[in-house]
């Protein structure tokens, strides 16, 4: 996963725009679609094949981003049972974008989808998986249209665990375009109807659920380029507790997309090893040079879980933690043939990726799976075995984009500040160059490589430091001890 994630409000200026578009270039971005494919979108958008279920009267709404158009899930939530019968539970409905009901497998549409494979997301605009005008129009979950949808239903117990999946195509409308600040204020507030209401009920029984098989959720800030007073600065944003439920009602679909494709044998899992313990010993010297304590009989999920992200030092920890999430990947299987390893080990259970088909090309493989577990459709088969290559090279890409898009912009902000001194903390040492590091500023909001001194950083430890360059053209940022 990329190191650090980032997203921009407002338009950036002009000499940070020239430096992200040679970024473009030099990856090889492409800046449109091809017209066969445009064209092919635009018919595909006016007939799209259409599934014969309404399910128009559920209420759905999506939680999104503010600015997002490209909407892949909305979803529906309910109360099972009556209260005091020991029958309470939940009914989890959510509906995914369904994206096969307008490409065609083998046509033009497809084949580009396939070259490349993930949105991917610059601080100025975005290079869309499918055309906007499907992914951002005519295949949107946007709110007050009817769409077509892969329609989950998944029922839960009053503690959260799922006793019952279906899983089917259906036409669907949403009725709201929420973002996370507003839900968090409508639960907050006590004003949220009960669909919306019962996002925290139901997530944090998953959540609850999640500690229990020893899962993990990295509340990692992120950093965000902020637009005020014609000018732009880096702030930090850690995730609102509705960030954290409604990313439990997408695990909960996956790991039951991925139950259904174990059970009949065929599928592709989101599957990522436990991590060496050599990674987790440097995270026990990362955590004390922190100043986090970590007793040695606490688990690593306990401790991620006691974590604040508004406090510098427990960020910069939750930050090193992303490094056991390395080496995810996708695994295929058939026929039975099920694979070594089958779970997540962030999950702590199977899991696949399938509730954002919009923007990932590896979902719309899975929906079909789970739509016809027993019989897929061929395209579905005959394209299996290249999925988990495509994935990797197109989920690599991804991550140096989100990473020289953190570089450039930092850079781009601080290239009048050459030779200026900043407070900083010293969040990452390089064990085999002491001298090596990086350093957290208190503000802006960046982290950067830290270089030049002549003894050992001090992990952990605040720092009074020089900007020594900051170059948009290059994408670096260097700082050396003050």
């Amino acid at each position: 996963m990329p190191s650090r994630r980032i997203r921009v409000t407002g338009a950036p200026e002009a000499p940070l725009r020239a430096a992200l578009a040679a970024l473009r270039t030099e990856l090889g971005v492409p800046e449109t679609f091809p017209p066969e494919v445009l064209a092919e979108a635009e018919r595909a958008a006016k007939s799209p094949v259409l599934p014969a279920e309404d399910a128009t009267d559920i209420p759905f709404f999506t939680i999104d981003p503010p600015t997002s158009m490209d909407l892949d899930q909305a979803m529906h939530l309910s109360r099972r049972g009556t209260r005091g019968t020991g029958g309470t539970g939940f009914r989890v409905r959510y509906a995914i974008a369904d994206v096969a009901a307008f490409v065609v497998p083998g046509g033009v549409l497809d084949a580009e989808a396939h070259r490349r494979v993930t949105t991917l997301y610059f601080p100025d605009e975005k290079t869309p998986l499918h055309p906007p005008l499907l992914s951002e129009g005519a295949a949107s979950l946007l709110p007050d249209v009817t769409r077509p949808a892969v329609l989950w239903t998944i029922d839960l117990d009053a503690d959260g665990r799922t006793v019952a999946v279906d899983v089917r195509r259906a036409l669907v409308r949403s009725r709201a375009k929420l973002d996370y600040a507003t839900a968090q204020r409508q639960i907050d507030a006590g004003t949220a109807e009960e669909p919306l209401a019962l996002l925290k009920d139901i997530g944090e029984a998953r959540e609850r659920l999640e500690v229990e098989r020893g899962g993990i959720s990295l509340n990692v800030p992120e950093q965000e380029i902020v637009e005020r007073d014609h000018t732009y600065e880096l702030a930090y944003r850690a995730p609102l507790p509705a960030d954290g439920w409604n990313a439990q009602i997408s695990l909960l679909t996956g790991m039951a997309a991925a139950d259904l494709m174990l059970t009949h044998g065929t599928g592709v899992l989101r599957t990522l090893p436990t991590a060496p313990d050599g990674a987790v010993g440097r995270l026990h010297r990362t955590a004390h040079a922190l100043h986090i304590d970590w007793p040695h009989h606490m688990a690593y999920a306990e401790l991620i879980r006691s974590l604040d992200p508004h406090l510098p030092h427990h960020a910069a920890f939750l930050q090193e933690c992303t490094t056991l999430l390395r080496g995810a990947g996708y695994t295929v299987f058939r026929d039975g043939n099920l694979p070594a390893i089958t779970t997540h080990a962030a999950v702590a259970a199977p899991y696949t990726h399938c509730t954002a088909p919009l923007r990932r090309l590896v979902d719309r493989y899975a929906s079909e799976l789970c739509l016809a577990p027993g019989n897929p459709p061929a395209w579905v088969l005959a394209g299996l075995d290249a999925l988990p290559k495509q994935m990797a090279d197109g989920t690599r890409l991804a991550g140096t984009v989100e990473r020289e898009c953190v570089d450039i912009v930092e850079a781009a902000l601080l290239k009048d500040r050459v030779g200026d001194l900043f407070d900083g903390c010293v969040v990452d040492v390089d064990e085999r160059q002491p001298t090596v590091g990086k350093v957290q500023l208190d503000t802006p909001a960046v982290v950067a490589r830290l270089e030049g001194g002549t003894t050992p950083l001090p992990l952990g430890e605040r720092l009074r430091v020089r900007l020594t360059q900051a170059d948009p053209g290059t994408s670096k940022v260097r700082f050396a001890p003050a």
